[in-house]
C-alpha cells in the first residue's frame, strides 16, 4: 500500500477493505482519511477503535497513539486514485464504464446480474460513481474479479475523462444524454461531449457502446467520440440492438430485442416500460464481451430497479390498498418524462386515478422555470388525474398545469399534507431531485406497507 500510494507506513499491518465512513469500518478495513465537508482526519481514531486495521492519513491525527497503524502520504485522495489505479493494473477483471444522464445505477446493476453466469462481478453497492467513489471502487476490487462494473458520473466539465482513464475499461458504455447538469454546460452538446470522454478510457480494441436515439445534436458528438465500430442500442432500426416490444404483463415487463444473432425475448421485474432499453444496452455489452446472451438474458428476469428508481409498493389504506412508485432518487427532464410515461402505463383499479408528486430538478440553469413548466405538455400527463407540486422551482409546472389537475403546491416536502393524498385503487409516483427532499414524502407514503 506505501508503494502503490508512495507514503510511509508507520509499522507493518494488514487489511481487509476499504472504508471512507468512519461509521462503516468493518474490523481489518483502512480508514481513508478524506478532506470534504468533514476532515476524515477527526474520525480516525473512532475507525481504529471500531476495529479498523489501519488508516490513510496526510497527517497524524489528534487522539491516536503514537504507535497506531498508519500510511502517512502527501493527500489521501490522490493517495486513492494511486490505490484505484494498481488494483486496476494488476486484475485480470474485464472492466465495463457506465456513464450517461439517466440510468447508470440501474444499468450498473443490470450488468451485475446479466454478468454473474459467466464469473465473479465487483460493483459498488451504492452510486459510488464521483471523483472518491470511482477510485473507491476500483480500490476495492477483489484480486480474481472476472468483471467489474464502475459507474462513472459527472456535474462539472472535465470530470469524467479522468475516472475514465482510471479504469480503463474494455467496455465504456452511455446509456443516454440528456438535458441535466445545464447549470455547468452551455448546451446539450457540452454535455454529450463530457458524456463521450468516457470513451477515452478504454484500453487497446476497448468496445463503445452507446444510446442510438438520443438528440441529434449529442448523438453527432458522441458518435464522433465512440468511431465507426461503436455499438448502438435503441427502438430504431439504425441501432444494432433493437427494442422491439415492450409490455407489462402479471407485475412484469416482457420485452423483445432484435440482435445481431436474431430476435430475443427477456423480462425485467418492473412495470415500468423505460427500463427496457437500458436492458438492451446491457445486452450490446454482454455481446462486446463475448458471451452468451441467451444466458444473460435469462439473468435479467431477476433484476428489479434499486430503491429509489421506480420500486413498487402496495400500501394499505382505507377501503383497500394504493400502489406507490418509488422513484424519488434523483430526476432531471428525461426522466421525468420516463417516470411519467411508466405512471401513464400502469393499470389504475377502476375506482382509482394516476396521482403524481413531483418534486423540483436542480441544476438546469437558466431555463430552469421552462424545464418545469414543460412538463405540463408531456403526452403521459394527459393520463395523470392530479399532480403534487413541491419546492420553489415546482411553481412553474403548478402554474402550466390545468386547474383540474393541480393536487397542490408545498415550498417544501415537509408542507406537503399527504393526510388524504391517496386512496383505494390509485396508483401514485414520487419523484424529485435528493434536495427537493420528496424521499421523505415517499418513506411516509410506505407506512405501513405490505409489499
Amino acid at each position: 500500500m506505501a508503494g502503490a500510494t508512495g507514503g510511509r507506513a508507520t509499522r507493518d499491518f494488514s487489511i481487509g477493505g476499504i472504508a471512507i465512513d468512519s461509521r462503516a469500518v468493518e474490523p481489518g478495513d483502512l480508514f481513508v482519511a478524506l478532506q470534504a465537508e468533514r476532515d476524515g482526519h477527526d474520525f480516525v481514531a473512532n475507525a481504529l477503535k471500531a476495529g479498523a486495521g489501519g488508516a490513510l492519513v496526510s497527517k497524524r491525527p489528534e487522539g491516536v497513539a503514537g504507535d497506531a497503524p498508519l500510511v502517512i502520504v502527501d493527500d489521501t485522495l490522490k493517495a486513492l486514485e494511486r490505490m484505484g489505479a494498481a488494483r486496476r493494473a494488476e486484475s485480470r477483471a474485464k472492466v465495463i464504464s457506465v456513464t450517461g444522464s439517466v440510468g447508470k445505477t440501474s444499468t450498473k446493476e443490470m450488468l451485475r446480474l446479466a454478468l454473474a453466469p459467466f464469473g465473479t462481478v465487483h460493483a459498488a453497492e451504492k452510486s459510488f460513481n464521483n471523483h472518491w467513489g470511482v477510485p473507491l471502487t476500483l480500490a476495492r476490487m477483489p484480486v480474481d474479479a472476472d468483471f467489474a462494473v464502475i459507474e462513472i458520473g459527472m456535474n462539472h466539465p472535465g470530470e469524467i475523462a479522468p475516472l475514465a482513464r482510471l479504469a480503463a475499461a474494455d467496455v465504456a458504455m452511455i446509456t443516454t444524454v440528456a438535458t441535466a447538469h445545464l447549470a455547468a454546460f452551455e448546451d446539450l452538446a457540452g454535455i454529450a461531449a463530457e458524456k463521450a470522454a468516457v470513451f477515452e478510457g478504454l484500453r487497446e480494441g476497448g468496445a463503445a457502446v452507446f444510446h442510438g436515439d438520443m438528440p441529434a445534436e449529442a448523438l453527432a458528438v458522441v458518435g464522433l467520440a465512440a468511431g465507426k465500430d461503436a455499438v448502438r442500442f435503441g427502438a430504431t432500426a439504425a441501432c444494432d440492438f433493437t427494442l422491439l416490444d415492450a409490455r407489462i404483463s402479471d407485475g412484469q415487463l416482457l420485452a423483445t430485442a432484435q440482435t445481431p444473432g436474431g430476435v430475443l425475448a427477456f423480462t425485467l421485474a418492473t412495470t415500468s416500460p423505460h427500463f427496457a432499453t437500458n436492458a438492451v444496452g446491457v445486452l450490446a455489452v454482454v455481446a462486446a464481451l463475448g458471451r452468451d446472451l441467451g444466458v444473460a438474458a435469462a439473468a435479467l428476469g431477476r433484476w428489479s430497479p434499486p430503491p429509489g428508481r421506480g420500486t413498487r409498493h402496495v400500501i394499505p389504506c382505507a377501503g383497500g390498498t394504493f400502489t406507490l412508485i418509488d422513484d424519488a432518487y434523483n430526476a432531471n427532464p428525461a426522466s421525468m418524462a420516463a417516470a411519467l410515461g411508466a405512471l401513464a402505463a400502469e393499470a389504475a383499479a377502476p375506482q382509482g386515478a394516476r396521482i403524481a408528486v413531483l418534486g423540483e430538478m436542480l441544476e438546469l440553469g437558466a431555463r430552469e422555470a421552462a424545464f418545469h413548466a414543460a412538463l405540463a405538455e408531456e403526452d403521459a400527463m394527459r393520463h395523470v388525474a392530479r399532480v403534487f407540486c413541491v419546492g420553489p422551482r415546482m411553481r412553474a409546472l403548478y402554474e402550466a398545469l390545468p386547474a383540474n389537475k393541480r393536487g397542490g403546491f408545498a415550498e417544501t416536502a415537509a408542507d406537503l399534507d399527504i393526510s388524504n393524498l391517496a386512496g383505494p385503487g390509485d396508483v401514485v409516483l414520487v419523484k424529485g431531485s435528493n434536495a427537493s427532499g420528496v424521499a421523505k414524502v415517499a418513506e411516509a407514503l410506505k407506512a405501513p406497507e405490505t409489499v
